[in-house]
């Protein structure tokens, strides 16, 4: 797995509204917002998502389960 910044792709409502108004009223170019836009698809595809809450650590690494573990 790649070393990212962001663990996982959710945000809390705070840390959103943050990120929005720290570049709100900011002038990009058509080209600038194409670029952006692609990096940002980039970066995300390989960013997982929070595991569920119901998932053991094997589970979600993917790992088989173990039958004769107790």
């Amino acid at each position: 797995m790649k070393n990212f910044k962001r663990q996982w792709r959710e945000l809390s409502d705070e840390h959103r509204e943050k990120i929005s108004q720290s570049s709100y009223g900011r002038p990009k170019s058509a080209t600038h917002r194409q670029h952006i836009s692609q990096a940002m698809k980039d970066y995300w595809k390989d960013v997982p998502h929070r595991p569920q809450q119901d998932l053991s650590m094997d589970e979600y690494l993917g790992r088989p389960k173990d039958n004769n573990s107790k």
